[in-house]
């Protein structure tokens, strides 16, 4: 890589589609920052669910933001996510606190606040950043745009392997995931779609490895200039 290349990558997509994985596996080979932008709204849904605040009060729900200090540090393993100086990086990966995080982050006034916060983390580049609104809303203009989407049947079995749930369980969290989609898709502020200029790649039939081999092959063209 051209060292003085640093470039802003964005993946965006559904929940289930892999992006988390993705984007830390990728970051790591990049010798990149992995920001993400998930972990810091479960990060303010837990602090909303610890002070009791209603998740549908807006303004509430900003005044809290405004006093907290989200922090992801990277290492060699993932993101340490750090709360007011705490480490919450387990306890923001729970059910509930993700399930809150959808609720959370369909306030205009939280994702305005988050946005501001994403963008000074990644100002200086070299950062893969994965969520549902990197490149339409956080960067814009980043340098290259991934939406990582799957059928759903194959989205909510990754979701009940990969948090190890089977049984009467099993449906719950699949109903859990097919109302998150509802609730992304349909939000006034910052719906789930791909950017226009983002490259759609199909995740159905693909193993993480042909992802990334997929993803490579487009940095490579954005580092030759092309």
């Amino acid at each position: 890589m051209n060292p003085s290349r640093r470039l802003i990558i964005a993946i965006d997509g559904p929940a289930g589609a892999g992006k988390s994985t993705i984007a830390a596996k990728l970051a790591r080979q990049l010798g990149y920052i992995n920001l993400e932008s998930g972990a810091m709204y479960r990060a303010l849904a837990l602090k909303a669910i610890e002070h009791d605040l209603a998740l549908d009060d807006e303004a509430a729900l900003v005044k809290l933001a405004h006093g907290s200090a989200i922090t992801l540090e990277p290492t060699r393993t993932g993101n340490r996510v750090l709360l007011d100086g705490h480490d919450v990086s387990q306890r923001v990966r729970e059910a509930d606190v993700t399930d809150a995080a959808s609720k959370v982050s369909v306030h205009p006034g939280v994702r305005e606040w988050m946005v501001a916060r994403q963008r000074e983390l990644g100002a200086g580049g070299g950062i893969v950043m994965e969520g549902r609104d990197i490149g339409t809303k956080v960067f814009p203009d980043a340098d290259l745009k991934i939406f990582l989407d799957a059928h759903p049947d194959i989205r909510e079995k990754r979701r009940l392997l990969q948090q190890q749930i089977s049984g009467p369980l099993a449906e719950q969290v699949a109903a859990e995931l097919r109302q998150r989609d509802q609730r992304d898709r349909t939000r006034a502020n910052s719906p789930l779609a791909p950017a226009a200029d983002a490259i759609v790649l199909d995740s159905t039939d693909m193993g993480e490895e042909e992802v990334l081999v997929r993803i490579d092959e487009h940095i490579q063209k954005k580092l030759r200039g092309h």
